[in-house]
């Protein structure tokens, strides 16, 4: 049997200091901000923003129709704002609570806090700086959307608590998102009509049909570590129970349209929107997680084909 070849000498033995240097020296130094930038930035989900579509779809919802098809442009462009800002600092605070729990769930075990690539000081310090940001947008308006802003904040810092004891966190969550809609009533009018409170109760099924499809994603790694969702309760009831939420949202959509006296273009949306639930039910139907998670971003597609109504209807008049 022939001898094996000696292996061959690091190309840096061969290369002169000033070559050695920069392989050794250079590199990191390279490295470390960009390694940084990556991280800070999937602290905040800037690489998944399909969490920002389904916070601001509704908000879209609410700002047209409190204003009659024509929104303010300063009001839309600080509920957007805000939106991201309260989004990523949503994450924040769910990844500091949950960096203990991270990572023994193959999901979420790359996060930085998780990883520990980010420490808990600099994530508090990030929080506090958008937490700041966002607060400043809101106290440029009206008495009544700065306190319920105020709430709105309390939820979101709250909500990665109730995962621990809460047998339904989708629909807290649901809250949580959904409170920009009595939020774009007040700031648009000064008050929140019924029909406001209507739209905020399917903003909130809503989410309960899409976070218990992001739920399914984990339910064993859930299971295993004792955070509690509604696809651990659903159980066997789970694609049943969503199907029920999905009925209630259109149904709550089209009160909505019945209140406001919309007509067929908004009806076009829910009709689109009805038929993006039956592709979701479609993905989910053997419960595999990669198809459960694309039933999940498909969600987006509903919120944009209510928005579509919403804006057609008001372009028709």
């Amino acid at each position: 049997m022939p001898a094996a070849e000696p292996a061959s000498p690091p190309a840096t033995e061969h290369a002169g200091p000033a070559a050695r240097l920069t392989g050794v020296v250079g590199t990191p130094r390279v490295a470390w901000p960009q390694r940084r930038l990556r991280d800070f930035a999937q602290l905040l989900r800037l690489d998944r923003p399909i969490g920002t579509y389904l916070l601001v779809w509704p908000m879209l919802w609410a700002l047209w129709i409190a204003a009659d098809g024509h929104p303010q442009r300063r009001l839309l462009a600080i509920f957007v704002a805000g939106a991201l800002l309260m989004r990523s600092a949503g994450c924040i605070i769910n990844d500091l609570a949950d960096r203990n729990f991270d990572p023994h769930v193959k999901r979420t075990r790359s996060r930085p806090l998780a990883a520990r690539a980010i420490s808990p000081p600099e994530a508090l310090t990030l929080f506090g700086v958008l937490v700041a940001a966002a607060l400043a947008l809101v106290l440029q308006l009206n008495a009544l959307t700065v306190r319920l802003a105020f709430v709105g904040a309390g939820l979101t810092i709250t909500y990665p608590l109730l995962k621990r004891f809460f047998p339904l966190p989708q629909l807290y969550l649901g809250l949580c998102f959904g409170w920009a809609v009595p939020m774009a009533f007040a700031a648009t009018l000064g008050t929140v009509p019924r029909v406001g409170w209507l739209m905020l109760v399917a903003a909130i099924l809503w989410a309960g049909v899409y976070d218990t499809m992001y739920a399914m994603v984990d339910r064993e790694d859930d299971l295993r570590i004792g955070v509690r969702s509604s696809a651990i309760l659903f159980a066997d009831l789970d694609r049943f129970m969503i199907g029920v939420m999905q009925l209630m949202v259109l149904f709550a959509l089209l009160l909505v349209g019945r209140t406001l006296n919309f007509g067929d273009a908004y009806s076009a949306g829910l009709i689109a929107g009805g038929c993006c639930f039956l592709w979701q039910q479609w993905l989910i139907r053997k419960r595999e997680p990669a198809a459960c998670f694309k039933a999940f971003e498909n969600n987006s597609y509903f919120g944009f084909a209510v928005f579509a109504g919403v804006l057609l209807e008001y372009t028709a008049r």
